[in-house]
């Protein structure tokens, strides 16, 4: 039987809703912005360690302005590159290299999601709580995302950026910032995202080159120099993680095992990397760093409770 008028209207409404929806979780980054929130609410978990202080409303609320905030600085990302975006194959289809969403309407999205984010962070928080998710939009828009054209350092910085979420959870708890345990978590996600990168830059350096920015890897046909740079990463990351329970005691003994073991495979792939110079050990190394960092954030709250219990 032929499609009546209305089914066909009605499916074509449908499609039509169906590539907004996409579109939106295209232009708020949505699966990159979950990796923000949770490593906010693992900053949130480690201070107040599930116990004293810990209020499932605080970290509704966190987790809430966090999740505006990202998304917000996510469109303006967008809105700032959309010319590098039009000129990549992995990203010209997004909505606005695309022309499927008009600029001004991404402004202002962009203007509603920081700006209530920020403001709901400070109200139903804590001032330091918005004032660590503004560093984080501030170094992010204003210092990583220009200087992605300019300079190859733009990875460490854009690695600061990422570091910070952790601290928006840290301060939710009521946590100082000059704390050992906010510069475990800012070590933490700083040595991670570096070996991540500089994997993903690889992988995708023509497309960087052709988009206008400045990598570690544009020069690198070899994978030589990029392997080289996970590899000393990987390593510093292992050794955050391995001494820090032993010049603190907010961490279990055991909390460095586990950290030495998850490091020691990334480490080993950065070498399988180096020696090969493989796309495919590439993307091992890439993948694996997606693995790793919920495995670590699980490994280490564990080890951060146990160090609460005697004997642990």
């Amino acid at each position: 039987m032929a499609d009546t008028p209305s089914s066909a209207s009605t499916g074509e409404t449908s499609g039509l809703l169906r590539q907004f929806r996409g579109d939106l979780m295209a232009l708020t980054k949505a699966r990159l912005s979950v990796l923000v929130v949770l490593t906010a609410c693992f900053g949130y978990l480690i201070a107040t360690k599930g116990g004293g202080g810990f209020s499932w409303s605080v970290l509704w609320h966190m987790f809430f302005g966090t999740v505006l905030a990202a998304s917000g600085a996510a469109v303006f990302n967008q809105l700032m590159e959309v010319e590098a975006d039009a000129r990549m194959h992995r990203t010209s289809d997004r909505p606005l290299p695309a022309k499927r969403l008009p600029k001004p309407a991404a402004f202002i999205l962009g203007w509603l999601l920081a700006g209530f984010g920020l403001v709901h962070l400070g109200v139903k928080v804590n001032a330091q709580a918005s004032l660590m998710a503004g560093a984080t939009l501030l170094t992010y828009l204003f210092i990583y995302t220009p200087m992605k054209r300019v300079s190859t350092a733009n990875t460490l910085v854009g690695a600061v950026s990422g570091a910070l979420p952790p601290l928006i959870g840290w301060s939710a708890g009521g946590r100082p910032l000059l704390d050992p345990g906010s510069f475990f978590l800012f070590g933490l996600l700083f040595f991670w995202q570096l070996p991540h990168f500089a994997a993903i830059n690889w992988m995708y350096r023509e497309e960087y080159i052709r988009g206008g920015f400045r990598m570690w890897s544009n020069d690198d046909e070899s994978g030589t120099k990029t392997a080289r740079i996970a590899l000393v990463f990987s390593l510093c990351l292992t050794l955050l993680v391995v001494l820090f329970p032993f010049v603190s005691t907010g961490m279990a003994p055991w909390g460095a095992v586990a950290g030495g073991v998850l490091g020691g495979i990334m480490a080993m792939l950065s070498i399988r990397f180096l020696k090969s110079g493989e796309r495919a050990d590439a993307r091992r190394l890439f993948f694996y760093t997606l693995l790793y960092l919920p495995l670590m954030m699980l490994a280490g709250y564990f080890a951060w409770l146990a160090a609460e219990v005697p004997g642990a």
